[in-house]
């Protein structure tokens, strides 16, 4: 297992934020060395703030200081939030600003605060996608832009971290943790015994870094969200959540069981015990994880069976490589249906897609980035939306009452 992130949280427009920044910066740093002692590898620092179409000013001369204050701080990435109903025209800015600032992040709502999915948000999100896909040849900054639906505020994992407007500064932790699935269920007799053996090591790590935790921030005054326990991958088989799903008896993620495989591991992670923030829940990338990339690449898994296991709580699309002709109006009609799914189950779901000029479906990719494995082009299973869809109306889409 490691820590994925240090997220911190804060608010730049107050009055003390740059005092608040040093702070964060300082606690940031201690917290990794006493993680460090105990043996946990800290990959990132990452900060995150307010929405910025809540910020004053020029967002883009803003966004481009607070980069340079958050490296110089120590941070390795920044996020700064989403663009929201509200603020429509502040979707439009988004390439801009990660054209410009190699280390940022930013995302956009497709719901608001009710959980109502904007047709237009929908259709400002993908147009950013198309945009961001075009920035540089290979399509890699959609890698710093995520669709969110119903993502609430405060979760440790990049693009979908933010402050929220009005809180003290925070921090939460995200750890790449599939490894610990995998070991969980390698030599297991049962599932039972496989799911007690999870819960008993993920609850034993809580424990562990919380006291570390608990003690510093009532130092720092920095309130302490939780942990995001949802399983990140590594791109290698031995750091395989697609590859502990197989584990519990499947030929290939995406093939039949493939559901009940995601039920099972998403129900064992609901189970566990510890202070909790941001998703909690199946985590499946498909570049980032070996086992993923590959089936994705014979064919076994697709677009809408990640939609499929994201109804049992997973995190969304996440890193799912599209052909590059890809236009809005069909990105659309996916994200539409993600955020339709989200506010139907009243869960957070994430879409970061990643059209890749020049390729098409089936047409092998490898990035050279380690985070990624090398996989192949994805089938986008969509056209244009027609009728009331295409309209300007939020709809209001409930969770069924089973009451």
């Amino acid at each position: 297992m490691k820590i994925r992130s240090i997220t911190s949280f804060y608010d730049p427009c107050l009055p003390q934020a740059a005092n608040t920044l040093h702070n964060l910066a300082e606690f940031t740093r201690i917290v990794a060395d006493r993680l460090g002692d105990l043996g946990y590898e800290i990959q990132t620092a990452r900060l995150a703030t307010t929405p910025f179409c809540t910020w004053d000013g020029d967002w883009l001369d803003r966004a481009c200081d607070l980069e340079k204050q958050a490296l110089s701080a120590g941070f390795q990435y920044l996020s700064i939030g989403p663009a929201d109903l509200e603020h429509l025209p502040a979707y439009q800015v988004i390439p801009d600003f990660l054209s410009t600032a190699p280390s940022l992040f930013a995302t956009g709502m497709l719901t608001d605060r009710q959980g109502n999915i904007s047709l237009p948000a929908v259709r400002a999100c993908a147009e950013v996608m198309v945009k961001n896909a075009a920035v540089t040849p290979d399509g890699f900054t959609n890698l710093r832009f995520a669709a969110l639906a119903n993502v609430p505020a405060f979760t440790p994992f990049l693009p979908a971290a933010y402050h929220q407007l009005g809180e003290s500064p925070a921090c939460a932790i995200a750890v790449e943790c599939a490894d610990l699935v995998i070991n969980a269920f390698q030599n297991a007799k049962s599932c039972a015994e496989g799911r007690e053996k999870l819960i008993t090591t993920l609850e034993s790590e809580a424990r562990t870094m919380h006291s570390i935790f608990s003690k510093l921030c009532d130092r720092f005054d920095i309130q302490f969200k939780g942990f995001d326990f949802s399983p990140a991958p590594y791109p290698r088989d031995w750091c395989s959540l697609a590859g502990a799903m197989e584990m519990l008896g499947l030929s290939a993620v995406g093939l039949s069981g493939s559901l009940a495989a995601a039920a099972y591991i998403a129900d064992t992670l609901d189970r566990g015990r510890w202070l909790r923030t941001g998703f909690n829940g199946l985590f499946l990338p498909v570049m980032e994880d070996s086992v993923l990339a590959s089936r994705a690449a014979d064919g076994s898994l697709t677009v809408r069976d990640l939609l499929l296991f994201s109804s049992v709580c997973g995190a969304g699309l996440d890193t799912v490589p599209l052909p590059g002709d890809s236009t809005p109006e069909q990105l659309s009609a996916l994200l539409l249906d993600l955020a339709a799914l989200s506010s139907r189950l009243r869960k957070p779901l994430t879409a970061r897609l990643m059209p890749i000029p020049g390729k098409s479906a089936g047409d092998m990719i490898d990035f050279n980035f380690e985070f990624f494995a090398k996989s192949c082009v994805m089938t986008l299973p969509a056209a244009p939306l027609r009728g009331l869809f295409a309209s300007d109306e939020n709809l209001d889409i409930r969770p069924r009452n089973l009451e």
